[in-house]
């Protein structure tokens, strides 16, 4: 029989520097990658960001697109996670995906940038602290959203070129 202190758990222990969870929707299903279709989309069409515990998949997310796409899918990242069994048994690969959901939640992604984003992680992601996992996340984030955001705003003055210059000449 062990003892207990009444109104404590060993549930209630949370790491310094991380703020406890405020409830169930915290990574709600809008801002998640569900899709087969949507993983393969990013894998073949998208780019790579390499850091020493993941490796992040992003692609642009095109507004005007329909098709296969629902029409309410909401501007920001929508990130999904791939933990292949390489990686080690189902608990090893369930603890890098919880590891890697909490760095998310921690980190406030960009809202300028509407892009679906899958994360990889590696072996080491499990070896490192939370705090160096979250750091990790964020530098991935601001990267993409360097890269998104200069892709976007190239693709835009495009646009704007050929407006013009289909404009006749006064």
């Amino acid at each position: 029989m062990t003892a207990s202190v009444p109104g404590k758990s060993d549930h209630d222990v949370v790491p310094r520097g991380i703020d406890p969870r405020a409830g169930k929707g915290t990574f709600p299903r809008s801002v998640r990658l569900l899709r087969h279709a949507d993983f393969e989309r990013v894998y073949k069409l998208g780019r790579r960001h390499f850091s020493a515990s993941l490796t992040a998949f992003y692609l642009l997310r095109q507004e005007t697109q329909t098709g296969d796409r629902k029409a309410d899918t909401p501007a920001g990242l929508r990130i999904g996670f791939t933990v292949g069994r390489a990686l080690g048994g189902a608990v090893q690969r369930n603890r890098m995906r919880r590891r890697l959901r909490e760095a998310v939640r921690l980190t406030p992604p960009p809202a300028g940038v509407s892009a679906d984003v899958v994360i990889n992680p590696k072996k080491s992601l499990l070896t490192v602290a939370s705090e160096a996992g979250v750091n990790e996340v964020s530098r991935a984030f601001v990267v993409i959203e360097q890269k998104l955001a200069g892709k976007a705003g190239a693709a835009a003055g495009t646009e704007q070129k050929n407006s013009e210059s289909l404009k006749p000449e006064a």
